[in-house]
Formats: C-alpha cells, structure tokens, sequence
C-alpha cells in the first residue's frame, strides 16, 4: 500500500475569500439587499471573481421556483414577491463598483405571470440609462418556452443573451427540473437568434 502524500497542484487548491474588492462587493450587495449567483450557488471560485471585482447578479430574489438536481440554489415559491426597485439598485451599485461588463442571470420565477421577463427588461434599461457603455450580458431562464416573454428580453438590447441547456437530450429529465425541457430551450436559443 503506497502511502506517499501527494501535492496537490495550485490551480485544484480553494482559496477562502479575502480582499479589498471581496470585502466591498460583499458589503455593498449587503448594504443593497441584491443576490449574486456567486453565493446563492455557493460558487468555490467567488474569491477570484470578486477579488478581481466582478459579480454575477442574480435577479428577483434568492428563491428558485424549479428544483434542478444540479443546483445549489434555494428552491420554493416567493408568492409573488419582487424587490421592484432591484433594477435601481443594481444600476446604481454597478456604477459604485465602476463596471463596465456586467452579467445578469435570475432564478426561475414560474410564480409570476411573464417569470419576470419585464423585471429582467426593466434592469437592462436601468442599467444603459445609467452608462450606455455598461456591456449587458443576460443569462435567461427559459420563461417556459413563452416567446413574448424572450421578446421582451430582446427588445431591452442587452449586448449579450445567453441561455443554459446544461446537459444532453437523454439526461435533461434526470438533472433538470420536469418543467425544463431540452427542446424548449432550444426553442429560447432559436428565438434569440432571430
């Protein structure tokens, strides 16, 4: 039996987060009441985004109404509630933290009537009202597949809209939520195309 201890190389070591640009994105998200993906998914590598002073926001709340095998992200039903002046905060915040790309993403939210696609637009407006030169990348839900709801997300001009499939046609109903399907998401990309 080998019982030689190896060394593991730097790049698969975790570094606990510190750092001046760690320590102000926390406190003004805090301070804003705003989610990033980064701590709702429990990301091992928020250190290195937030030290380098980039976040992920995550739209409409820490609550998710799908359950995905894969994600970490608190799943259940917030009844309705959407902080309405998020976009604000979010604009605001961006301008404190001198962004210039920002990347948007939101947890499902099935419990509202078009799952938030206005909230989403609503943000991106707020954000290029601000400084039109802000880089806006949205990372979307599928909005079940509800092509007015991805219009809206279009028609508000983010630079980039981005979707996830997350896996393979033959394993989507093991890992994703019943509601998520893979043709449908394919469906969101070919909408975003056109």
């Amino acid at each position: 039996m080998n019982t030689e201890y190896k060394v593991k190389p730097e790049w698969l070591k975790i570094r606990p987060p510190a750092g001046e640009n760690y320590k102000r994105i926390k406190s003004l998200l805090r301070e804003l009441n705003l989610y990033t993906v980064c701590e709702e998914a429990h990301c091992p590598n928020v250190h290195e985004c937030w030290g380098g002073g980039t976040a992920t926001f995550m739209l409409m709340g820490d609550t998710c109404t799908r359950g995905c095998r894969f994600c970490a992200v608190k799943t259940g039903n917030p009844k309705g509630f959407l902080d309405k002046d998020e976009p604000i905060k979010i604009s605001s915040s961006i301008e404190k933290l001198h962004l210039d790309y920002v990347v948007l993403t939101s947890v499902d939210r099935d419990d509202l009537p078009d799952g938030g696609a206005s909230h989403f637009a609503q943000t991106i407006k707020e954000i290029k009202k601000r400084d039109s030169k802000v880089i806006v990348e949205v990372l979307i839900p599928d909005f079940k597949g509800n092509t007015s709801c991805i219009d809206k997300i279009i028609e508000a001009k983010p630079d980039v809209i981005a979707h996830n499939i997350e896996t393979v046609e033959r394993l989507t109903p093991k890992v994703r939520d019943k509601r998520a399907t893979y043709i449908q998401s394919l469906n969101v990309l070919k909408r975003v195309k056109i």
